[in-house]
């Protein structure tokens, strides 16, 4: 069988699959494909052949089992190094469950979706040089450095040492210290210590130092934490080259020790964000709007840097929560670049209701724990529903607005998300989504129980809670549109879809606080139409128009990021975050217009009349300058009429009169003896400098 130019080899694992070759060939067909499907029973051994056979041609094969994807690719290195090979786990997601034999759709649909292909993911280089700190309290960390001396540029630091034995050899470099600060990442940490000192070589009983110092400054490539204290980076498990076991667990320890041994050479890494600044909405002119992704991030890889943010890619652990929020989509996760994941999304939903699918509900998971807890309820349970549709992502926190309301547009029913309860403090971004699309959800008709977020590791559990689910009443009508654009295109094209088919619809939808969808308020009394808001708006929401005073306001690309509120001198701004379905919010529309002010003078229109008005009002009479009759006047002239009358009429401002000589010694010199010649002519008698008096 063939599908989308690629050869497919099924295999129903040695009958443990209830596979019906015609039946899954009618649901293939459905969703696309050529030819008959070629059911093999153990292709990974007895038939191996069938394999060898179909990687001889120039298609790429799709495998539809990922357990021995191992040996294919090792037999295809033989045969073909150059076959493009692609697996597919049909018997954990769909063959191995109580419901198997009603689970043709859904192994139809998995395989659709693997035939997207994904675009590989940008990618970042580390390098490390085996220089690594052990930093410890005991003789545990100098047996631990002694381990990794051999294989690594070892130096040990203590912090706060009590009474140990000195080592009778010294065969790493021993310090104490206390760092206070840590910044960087595998290859490059920098890290700030007080109490530092280097160990003395003349200690008999008990370890002794010199002298210490403060705000000591040293760099390495790897950190051994086993002091047992506070991590020393946030999210500390996800910062590469920084381990920190449990000092009271030696396997702990001892995989660690096995570990960090092999991060010496370069190693790649995926970018896993792409940022755009130009649509940051993060600040603006020193005020701070948007700080959505400084909140989620875990690992402190986003920092302000002024006007937009930086995102240091060798920190960033691809949690993807910063996309997921990010109201303009300047934040972008990438780890398949573009939009791969959204394609496959769409080819999942949409092949499942062609082969025949009903009522599906798509189960979000990450690559280690999810699959690990749906091969658990394979193996050891009932396995999946024959409607759940499992659809692994590097990270669960990478889900926005835009991937579930296209989710649900695309025909799902439900949408479960499996988080790893390990991660539980990561998952506040991607709580607020899931609250935000049950708002609108529940808003357009469509009730309660469509999203669940399970974050328990027992798959007894969570498989009770699958099979448990309440069918929703209202039936989503699946869409077909394409994932085009960018992040807030692709969610207005699945909440525009959602409106159409809801059993509810309306033209305004009132949303959380936070919500990236809304509106703007303006008093128009106080607004002076200054403009500076829209100086302000990142986004082009805020309009204006350089033949008139008008302020204009495009909903659909409103952000609420707020710096238009908090850039008014008015104050007059407010936000109303909304969903506006109506045709108003695509286009422009009025949110305070004016008259121009014609010059008195020239007849010239060159600003607000509302504005000139009320500042000729607030200074006739009260300032220095337009306390004279007809000197306000002047207020009311465009700026050339303004200066020309400052000069025909006017004082020159300018006019300072001469300027003042400078005056020395010398002159107060010259002119005590003027004093003193006229005082002797008028009969005076010259002062005796000694005397201290005068005679007369």
């Amino acid at each position: 069988m063939e599908m989308r130019g690629k050869r497919v080899l099924v295999c129903d694992c040695e009958s443990t699959m209830p596979l019906e070759e015609s039946k899954l060939t009618r649901a293939c067909k459905a969703v696309g494909a050529e030819g008959e499907v070629d059911l093999n029973t153990q292709l990974c051994r007895a038939q191996l052949g069938n394999f060898q056979r179909a990687i001889i041609g120039d298609k790429p094969v799709v495998v539809a089992c990922t357990q021995e994807a191992p040996l294919f690719r090792e037999i295809a290195q033989e045969d073909n190094p150059l076959a493009e090979l692609d697996f597919v786990n049909i018997r954990e997601a769909a063959g191995w469950s109580d419901e198997a034999a009603a689970a043709t759709p859904k192994i139809a649909a998995l395989l659709a979706a693997a035939m997207v292909e994904a675009e590989p993911t940008p990618m970042v280089s580390l390098a490390s040089q085996g220089v690594c700190l052990v930093y410890g309290r005991d003789e545990q960390a100098i047996e631990a450095a002694r381990q990794l001396a051999g294989r690594l540029d070892v130096t040990l630091m203590l912090s706060r040492p009590g009474d140990i034995l000195p080592p009778q050899v010294m065969d790493v470099p021993i310090f104490k210290g206390t760092i206070v600060q840590a910044k960087g990442h595998l290859g490059g940490f920098g890290i700030t210590v007080n109490d530092y000192a280097p160990a003395t070589p003349s200690g008999r009983s008990t370890l002794g130092f010199d002298a210490a110092k403060n705000n000591a400054f040293s760099e390495c490539d790897l950190i051994l934490d086993l002091t047992g204290g506070t991590p020393l980076f946030p999210a500390a498990e996800k910062r590469d080259g920084y381990f920190r076991p449990d000092p009271g667990d030696p396997a702990a320890v001892q995989k660690a020790l096995f570990d960090i041994v092999d991060l010496v050479g370069e190693f790649d890494k995926p970018r896993y964000v792409r940022y755009q600044a130009d649509i940051c909405a993060h600040s603006r002119s020193r005020k701070t709007g948007c700080t959505r992704c400084l909140d989620v991030c875990p690992t402190s890889a986003i920092t302000s840097a002024g006007d937009i943010v930086e995102i240091d890619p060798l920190v960033c652990a691809g949690c993807g929560s910063c996309a997921s929020v990010c109201p303009t989509g300047a934040a972008t996760y990438q780890y398949p670049a573009g939009d791969s994941l959204f394609q496959r999304l769409r080819g999942l939903l949409l092949a499942y209701s062609e082969a025949g699918g009903e009522r599906a509900t798509l189960l979000l998971h990450d690559g280690k724990h999810g699959n690990e807890l749906v091969g658990m309820m394979a193996r050891f349970g009932r396995g999946l529903p024959a409607h759940v549709l499992p659809f692994p992502l590097n990270e669960v926190t990478q889900v926005g607005i835009d991937f579930l309301a296209g989710a649900f547009a695309y025909g799902a029913d439900q949408v479960v998300i499996l988080a790893d309860p390990k991660k539980r403090d990561e998952t506040d971004g991607l709580k607020g989504q899931v609250a935000l699309a049950e708002t609108i959800l529940s808003g357009l008709g469509y009730g309660e129980g469509r999203l669940f977020v399970i974050d328990d590791a027992d798959p007894e559990a969570v498989e009770a809670t699958l099979y448990g689910l309440a069918t929703p009443d209202a039936l989503i009508e699946p869409g077909s549109f394409l994932p085009v654009g960018g992040k807030r295109s692709r969610a207005f094209l699945a909440l525009r879809h959602l409106h159409e088919k809801a059993p509810a619809p309306v033209d305004h939808l009132a949303l959380p606080a936070g919500a990236p969808f809304g509106t703007v308020q303006v008093d128009t009394a106080g607004c002076t139409l200054c403009l500076a808001c829209v100086s302000a708006c990142p986004a082009g929401a805020l309009l204006d128009d350089e033949n008139r005073p008008w302020l204009g306001f495009r909903e659909d690309a409103c952000v609420q990021c707020g710096l238009c509120k908090v850039t008014c001198p008015e104050q007059v701004i407010t936000l109303e975050p909304r969903l506006n379905f109506t045709n108003e919010g695509m286009s422009a529309v009025t949110l305070n217009e004016d008259e121009p002010f014609e010059c008195i003078r020239c007849g010239k229109p060159f600003g607000v009349r509302k504005s000139i008005e009320r500042i000729a009002d607030q200074l006739a009479g009260k300032h220095s300058m337009f306390k004279e009759s007809g000197q306000i006047d002047r207020i009311k002239m465009c700026e050339d009429c303004r200066v020309s009358d400052q000069f025909e009429h006017g004082k020159d401002p300018f006019k300072l009169g001469a300027r003042p000589m400078v005056r020395t010694t010398e002159d107060d010199l010259r002119e005590r003896e003027l004093e003193l010649a006229r005082g002797m002519a008028n009969g005076a008698a010259k002062p005796d400098p000694d005397s201290g008096s005068q005679e007369h």
